[in-house]
Parts: C-alpha cells; sequence; structure tokens
C-alpha cells in the first residue's frame, strides 16, 4: 500500500488551526562574538511547508531554535500571525507559542510507552483526555496498536513517526522539523518523508522544515529558503531556484556544475564547452559561466566539441563521465543516461543543452563570498 492510501485510511482528526509564522530582521550572536543570522526576514504562510536549506554553519537551525524559543535572538521579531511572540520587549517561553518541535533525534523517553511519549506534552488535559488526544495522534500516523509499546522496539521510521504524533497532539499553529530524515536509512527516506508530508497535508499545520539535502527540500517544500553563512540567499519555489538561481553558489547547490571563468564579449561569452549569451552582462564584465553536469548531449560520430572520456562509471540509470576538453583546464564532468555510448569508446563529441548553461556576474559572487 502506497504512502497516500495509507494515510487516508488514518484518521483525520486533530486538525489544526495554521498560523503565519514571519521572521522580521532577526540576528544572532553567540557570546563568543560569532555571528550566525544576519537580518533575515522570512514568513510561512498558513498551511505552508516551508523548508530552511542550507550547508552546516547557515544559521538554518538556530533560526528554528528561535522560533521555538529555544534560542533568543539579538535584534529583531517573530510573529505568529500578528502577534509578537519574540521582540525588544517580549520573549514568550516555547510552552505559550502554540509552536511543536521534532528534534533530529526525536528525542523520544525510553522508559515511557509510546502513548505516554505523544501525551507527554498535553499537560493542560485530564489523564483521560490526554490519553484520548494522543491515541488521536497515532492514529493519525497508524501506529495505534503500538501504543502500549516502548520505543525501543520501533523501527527508526516509525520513532519518527511517534516524534511527529507528540508533536501534533497538542494541534500547533506551526511545527517545526529539525533533520527530521537524518537518522533513517536511505531505503526509508522516501517513503517516511512521503508519509510524514501526507500527515503534515492533514494536519494543516504551517510546517517550517531543515534540511542540508537539496532534493529532500525539493520534495517536502511549497517554498524554500536558501541560507548562507547566516543571511538569506534566495526564497522561492524549487522550480524558481532550480531555473532562476540568485547566484553560482545556488546554481551549485541545487544541482552538479562545471564552472568555466569567462569574459563577456559583443553579448556573448566563450568557454571550451561553447559561446553562450551573457545574459544582459556588459561587454568587458567579469562572468562565471555554470554548466550542469546533466546539460550534455554525447554521440560518438559528430558534435559541437570534441572529447576524449579519462573515466566512466557507471550509476545504473546514468553514468559519470570525467571528460578531456581542448582548452579547459580541468577535466568536464558530465552525466549521462546509460547505452548512449559504446563499451570500450574513447573518443566522443559533445553539445550542450542551453537551458543548463546560467551565466552570472563573476564579481557580484566574490563580494558575497567576501561579506558573508
Amino acid at each position: 500500500m502506497d504512502s497516500e492510501k495509507q494515510s487516508s485510511a488514518r484518521g483525520t482528526a486533530g486538525v489544526s488551526f495554521a498560523a503565519r509564522l514571519s521572521f522580521d530582521n532577526i540576528s544572532h550572536s553567540y557570546a563568543s562574538g560569532v555571528q550566525t543570522l544576519r537580518d533575515v526576514s522570512l514568513h510561512a504562510e498558513p498551511g505552508e511547508v516551508l523548508c530552511l536549506l542550507g550547508p552546516s554553519g547557515s544559521g538554518k537551525t538556530t533560526l528554528l531554535r528561535i522560533a521555538a524559543g529555544i534560542e533568543a535572538q539579538r535584534s529583531g521579531q517573530v510573529f505568529l500571525n500578528e502577534r509578537e511572540i519574540a521582540g525588544p520587549s517580549i520573549f514568550l517561553p516555547p510552552e505559550k507559542r502554540s509552536i511543536g518541535l521534532v528534534f533530529q533525534d526525536f528525542a523520544l523517553f525510553p522508559h515511557l510507552t509510546i502513548l505516554d511519549n505523544v501525551r507527554f506534552g498535553l499537560t493542560a488535559l485530564s489523564g483521560d483526555e490526554g490519553r484520548h488526544e494522543a491515541m488521536i495522534a497515532l492514529e493519525r500516523v497508524g501506529l495505534e496498536r503500538y501504543a502500549r509499546a516502548y520505543p525501543h522496539v520501533l523501527s527508526g521510521g516509525e520513532q519518527q513517526r511517534v516524534a511527529l504524533a507528540r508533536a501534533l497532539a497538542p494541534r500547533p499553529a506551526v511545527l517545526l522539523m529539525d533533520e527530521p530524515f537524518s537518522g533513517l536509512d536511505s531505503r526509508l527516506k522516501d517513503t517516511v518523508r512521503a508519509e510524514t508530508l501526507a500527515i503534515l497535508r492533514q494536519s494543516r499545520a504551517t510546517a517550517v522544515v531543515v534540511t542540508h539535502d537539496a532534493e529532500e527540500a525539493m520534495r517536502m517544500g511549497d517554498r524554500i529558503a536558501l541560507l548562507r553563512d547566516g543571511r538569506l540567499v534566495q526564497v522561492g519555489t524549487a522550480q524558481e531556484l532550480y531555473n532562476r538561481p540568485a547566484d553560482l553558489f545556488v546554481a551549485g547547490f541545487f544541482s552538479e556544475i562545471n564552472e568555466f571563468p569567462a569574459r563577456v564579449r559583443a553579448g556573448g561569452v566563450e568557454t571550451p564547452v561553447g559561446r553562450f549569451s551573457a545574459n544582459g552582462l556588459e561587454d568587458g564584465a567579469a562572468a562565471s559561466v555554470a554548466v550542469r553536469l546533466s546539460g550534455f548531449q554525447v554521440d560518438q560520430k559528430g558534435g559541437a566539441v570534441p572529447a576524449r572520456i579519462v573515466s566512466r562509471r557507471f550509476l545504473g540509470v546514468v553514468e559519470f563521465l570525467e571528460l578531456a576538453i581542448p582548452g579547459a583546464e580541468q577535466h568536464v564532468r558530465a552525466r549521462v543516461r546509460c547505452g548512449q555510448l559504446e563499451p570500450g569508446v574513447r573518443d566522443i563529441w559533445l553539445n550542450v543543452v542551453a537551458t543548463d548553461v546560467l551565466v552570472f556576474a563573476r564579481q557580484s559572487f566574490e563580494t558575497s563570498s567576501e561579506s558573508a
């Protein structure tokens, strides 16, 4: 049974009233003086799944902790709808924010049953009421049969669903998830991720999910906010960030790329793999040309660019090629569908797909790197 059928078979009670979560000019630094966030302004709309994406140290988990009330910002404000929950003159404790949090390690209590783990945060309810709401939450994630069991009998994916049930049991307006799938076996990730997304849709809670995996962000997020060195680099849908990246960093985060330095001449840039439009950059400007690994078409008989195969690795659906190309200082990498090249062939031809070529002003990228 696929995850959608499983989800539809579960209870649909316990719907949350989603809220808009807003960060307004958030800055944060530790006592050591290291600045982790720099004037970040961002919002998650009611019922939206917003993914905070970035490499380690980009500030995404710190932003999540500020929303939860675990960490205090140095400056700026946090709003839930129009209500300020953290700012210069107010700081609501975590239990007063109507915000749920799923930790990276699930943080289940080993000495408590699954049911008691889920009802742990329902302190405002009587014993019977708490057990009733906890069972509703367990039914939602399909684990009601384990109510009297203990966490150690569950798989990693099942423990993740218990942690999700516990966070959803109080019916929060916003749910925060910090790298929720990082501890799972790679074979389980797709299934658990799909189940989690279906549960989030049914609960209707606003969700903010932290991840360092661009594909995971594209699979889950209605929108993605990409951070780098504490700054917000770009916000948009997966299609917007992939097709119209703001700079070379964004382009490289969403796909593997070959990078070529170039200078704009007569409205174009010349590279070892061809000449391309400079996309409005002024003549004489220094440019960085990015070509995705998927942007090469290969042929044994003819094409635009001659190439010699230096190494070739079978990866299942695709082959990974390292190529020597005239004029290129480094090997060019390509991913091509298996079966396009005969075994043992060394000399081939390339054509480049124009939509997989991205041109940026090199100076703007270098400046952003220095300022970060």
